[in-house]
């Protein structure tokens, strides 16, 4: 193998395991990341919305029932 490949094999085998070594974030971080890094910013209005008819949805089967189903 050629010397200046070797040592790139070297580096990139250095940061794998220096990758390996870290703490893993949580999904929010990562998710977090991945907008501020792509610019992805037009996926949290479709997020919140997404959330808030998860919380809907929770909430219908619990004493707010009736204080939920009002509003449709």
């Amino acid at each position: 193998m050629e010397p200046d490949r070797k040592q790139s094999h070297e580096s990139q085998a250095e940061d794998f395991a220096r990758a390996a070594r870290q703490q893993r974030t949580s999904l929010i971080a990562e998710f977090w990341d991945f907008l501020k890094h792509n610019k992805k910013w037009w996926l949290l209005p479709i997020l919140f919305f997404l959330l808030g008819i998860g919380l809907l949805i929770a909430l219908a089967g619990t004493g707010a029932a009736p204080f939920i189903y009002p509003l449709f």
